[in-house]
C-alpha cells in the first residue's frame, strides 16, 4: 500500500504540472459522480472511486494506478482487455476501463479516456485507452506525460489518435509547404527573379500589404507604365512608408532595407503586364501573398516563421547560396523548444548573434509577449529594448527586419554585422541573460578557426551577462572536437563557462541538408566545476517525421515526447540512460550522449535470440562471399580442446 501511495503522488504531481484539475477518489461532476454509484470494482452494485477523474472540455478523463509494473494490463484468451473481478481489481488498465465504461454508459458524457498507469516516476508505463458507451474501445499508444491531456492539447490528440484525421497544424505545414512551392515557380516563370532575391520579394510584398490600413491598396496596382506609377514604385513606396511607421532607425538601417527591396522598382519584368496574367507579376503576387499568406502572419498569434518557411523552400529548390554560405535555418519546433530548455521569462533579455530570417527571435518574442498577459507597456518594452540580434548576410537581415515588423516591431535592436568582430565588452552591455543561435555550418578551417561552430559558442557565451543561459544547435561533430583548434576551444569554454548539457536532435531535423544536429545548453560566466554533473539525452526519437511530398512534421507523439524531455531536463522525472544519462565532463570527451552512455540493461532472451540470429546470419553471408577465413580462428580453438 506504501509504494501504491507513492506512485498515487507521482500521477498527482504529474497532473498538477500539466494544468489538469482533477478530483481524486471520485468526481465532484454530479452526473460522473451518479455514473460511479455503482461502478465497485467488484461488481457489488456500490459505489467505485478511481484513484482520479478529470473533465477537460468535452472529454473525461479516468485514471487507475498500481505499482508493480506487472500490474498494468491482463488480456484474456481472446486478446481483450478482460473486465472480469479479479483483473479489473488487480490492474491498473483494466479497472480504469470498467470505470470508463461505466461513465459513457451512465453519463452524458460520451469522450471517456480510460488511463492505466504502473511503476514509478523512473520506470513507468501510461498506456490511454479511449472507451465509447457502445461497449467498444480503443487502446492507443503509450505515452510518458499527461501534456496530450492538457485542455489545450486534447482536441488535436482525440482527432489525431481516435479519429485519424489530420490537424490544424499538419494542414498549416502542409499549406505553407504547397503555398512555397507553387510561388516559387511563379516568381521563376513570370518574374525571372534570382534565387537570392525571391525572398525579398516576398518580405517587400509583405510589408507594403501591412500598409492597406495607410493608403496601400491593391486596386492601385493597374500596371502603369510612367516612373512613380509603376506597380514596383507604388508597392516601393508603401514599404518606405511602414518603415517610418515602425521608425527604423538609423538611417543607414533603413537605407540598407530599402537598398535590398530596390529590386521591386528595378526590375522591368516584375513591372510589365504579362499577357498570361492578365496583369503585372507584381499585382499577382500581390493578390497570391495577401490570400495566402498575409492574413495569416497579421492575425494568427504564431511563433512560425513563415518568411523564413517560403526562403528556405526557396533554397532547397534553387540550390543557392544558403547552403554554400552554411546557412540552415532553424525548424519552429526546435526554436520553440529551445526558449522552453531555458525557460524564458518576460524579464529576460535574448540575443541571437546569427538571427537568419530572426526565428529565434519570433519564438522568444511570441513567449514573453504572452507571458505579458495583454499589458501594452510591457508588450512594448519587450519588443523594443529586450530583442537583440546581429546577421551578417544583408538580404537575410532585411528578412528579419521584416519578419519583426510585421508582428508589431521588435526590429529595433537588429544590426547587419559580423558579429564575431564585435569585441564582448561591447556585446555585454545589452545585458543579455538569454542567447540563442544557430550559427552558419561547417565554415571554419585552420586559416580561419574563428568560424568554426565551437568559435561561434565560445563568442556569444563571453558576450552574455554573469549567470545567462544559452542554447545553441550545432552540428553533431562541433561536440566532438576533432580538430586541435577546436580542442583548445573546447578547453576555454569549460575554464570560463559551465556546459549543463547536450540533447541528441532527430537526424532528420533539417530534412533535406544532411546534418546531424545537437543542442547543446550553457550557463555563461561561471567556470565549469570538474564535479559538476551535466545531461546528456538521446532526444533522436522526437515525435516529427518524414511524410512524402511534405517533409518533417509533427507526428502523433511529438507533444508528449517533448514534455518527456523537459521533465528529464528539469528534474521533475527521472529515465533511464539509453535516454539521458548524467555525468562529469572533460574538454576532451566527446559531449555526445552516445559516449557517456553505457548499457546496464539486463538483455532478455528475445534480445539474445535476435543477436544470435543476427550473428548467424552474418556468418552465412561471409561465408557466400568466400569470407570463411573470418572465422577460422574459432575451429582453431575447438581443436585445441
Amino acid at each position: 500500500m506504501r509504494r501504491e501511495a507513492g506512485t498515487d503522488l507521482w500521477v498527482a504531481r504529474q497532473l498538477d504540472s500539466c494544468g489538469i484539475d482533477y478530483t481524486p477518489q471520485g468526481s465532484d461532476v454530479k452526473d460522473i459522480s451518479m455514473a460511479l454509484a455503482g461502478a465497485s470494482k467488484r461488481g457489488t452494485g456500490r459505489a467505485g472511486y478511481p484513484e482520479y477523474v478529470a473533465v477537460v472540455g468535452d472529454y473525461v478523463l479516468v485514471i487507475e494506478d498500481k505499482a508493480d509494473l506487472d500490474r498494468h494490463v491482463w488480456y484474456d484468451g481472446a486478446g481483450v482487455v478482460s473486465l472480469d473481478v479479479k483483473p479489473v481489481v488487480e490492474y491498473a488498465v483494466n479497472g480504469a476501463v470498467s470505470y470508463a465504461k461505466r461513465i459513457a454508459q451512465h453519463s452524458h458524457f460520451r469522450k471517456v479516456f480510460a488511463i492505466g498507469v504502473s511503476g514509478d516516476e523512473r520506470h513507468h508505463r501510461i498506456t490511454p485507452v479511449y472507451v465509447d458507451d457502445r461497449e467498444g474501445y480503443k487502446i492507443l499508444d503509450d505515452v510518458e506525460s499527461f501534456i496530450s491531456f492538457t485542455p489545450g492539447n486534447i482536441r488535436e490528440y482525440y482527432e489525431r489518435q481516435v479519429l485519424n484525421q489530420r490537424t490544424d497544424v499538419e494542414k498549416t505545414t502542409t499549406e505553407i509547404l504547397r503555398d512555397a512551392a507553387e510561388l516559387h515557380e511563379y516568381l521563376r516563370a513570370y518574374g525571372s527573379v534570382k534565387d537570392q532575391d525571391k525572398p525579398l520579394v516576398v518580405a517587400g510584398i509583405l510589408l507594403a500589404l501591412d500598409e492597406l490600413e495607410h493608403g496601400f491598396s491593391l486596386d492601385m496596382l493597374k500596371g502603369e507604365d510612367y516612373p512613380g506609377g509603376r506597380d514596383g514604385d507604388l508597392i516601393y513606396d508603401a514599404i518606405k512608408r511602414r518603415l517610418n511607421r515602425s521608425n527604423v532607425g538609423p538611417d543607414t538601417k533603413r537605407d540598407t532595407m530599402l537598398s535590398e527591396f530596390s529590386i521591386i522598382t528595378s526590375s522591368a519584368k516584375l513591372n510589365e503586364p504579362n499577357p498570361a496574367l492578365g496583369m503585372t507579376p507584381l499585382r499577382y503576387y500581390t493578390q497570391f501573398l495577401y490570400d495566402r499568406l498575409f492574413t495569416a502572419i497579421k492575425y494568427q498569434q504564431s511563433s512560425e516563421d513563415f518568411i523564413g518557411r517560403f526562403y528556405g523552400e526557396f533554397m532547397s529548390y534553387s540550390g543557392g547560396d544558403g547552403q554554400t554560405l552554411g546557412i540552415i535555418l532553424t525548424p519552429r519546433h526546435i526554436t520553440d523548444l529551445m526558449c522552453d530548455l531555458l525557460d524564458i521569462q518576460v524579464d529576460d533579455v535574448v540575443l541571437d548573434p546569427t538571427c537568419g530570417t530572426g526565428g529565434f527571435l519570433i519564438s522568444a518574442m511570441h513567449r514573453m509577449v504572452h507571458q505579458a498577459h495583454g499589458k501594452t507597456a510591457v508588450e512594448a518594452r519587450i519588443k523594443k529594448q529586450q530583442l537583440h540580434g546581429y546577421e551578417l548576410q544583408p538580404n537575410m537581415f532585411v528578412i528579419a527586419a521584416a519578419n519583426m515588423i510585421l508582428r508589431r516591431d521588435g526590429n529595433a535592436n537588429l544590426r547587419q554585422e559580423d558579429f564575431l568582430k564585435q569585441p564582448a565588452g561591447e556585446v555585454q552591455l545589452k545585458h543579455a541573460t538569454v542567447g540563442l543561435m544557430n550559427p552558419p555550418y561547417s565554415q571554419g578551417s585552420k586559416t580561419d578557426p574563428s568560424q568554426y561552430e565551437l568559435g561561434f559558442i565560445e563568442h556569444l557565451l563571453d558576450c552574455l551577462a554573469p549567470d545567462a543561459r544559452c542554447a545553441v544547435i550545432v552540428p553533431q561533430s562541433s561536440m566532438t572536437g576533432k580538430t586541435k583548434a577546436e580542442q583548445t576551444f573546447k578547453t576555454s569554454i569549460l575554464k570560463h563557462h559551465t556546459l549543463e548539457g547536450v540533447i541528441t536532435c532527430n537526424t532528420n531535423t533539417f530534412y533535406g541538408v544532411g546534418t546531424n544536429p545537437v543542442i547543446a545548453v550553457f550557463t555563461a560566466h561561471v567556470p565549469h566545476d570538474p564535479e559538476h554533473v551535466a545531461k546528456f539525452i538521446d532526444f533522436r526519437d522526437d515525435g516529427y517525421e518524414v511524410r512524402p511530398h511534405i517533409g518533417l512534421v509533427e507526428g502523433d507523439s511529438a507533444k508528449d515526447k517533448r514534455q518527456h524531455l523537459l521533465d528529464v531536463w528539469n528534474d521533475r522525472i527521472e529515465a533511464p540512460s539509453k535516454f539521458c544519462v548524467q555525468s562529469t565532463v572533460a574538454a576532451t570527451d566527446e559531449w555526445l550522449h552516445s559516449f557517456y552512455y553505457f548499457n546496464d540493461e539486463i538483455p532478455t532472451d528475445a534480445d539474445f535470440e535476435t543477436a544470435i540470429g543476427d550473428y548467424l546470419t552474418f556468418e552465412f553471408n561471409m561465408v557466400m562471399q568466400g569470407r570463411e577465413y573470418l572465422f577460422e580462428h574459432r575451429e582453431a580453438d575447438n581443436d585445441d580442446k
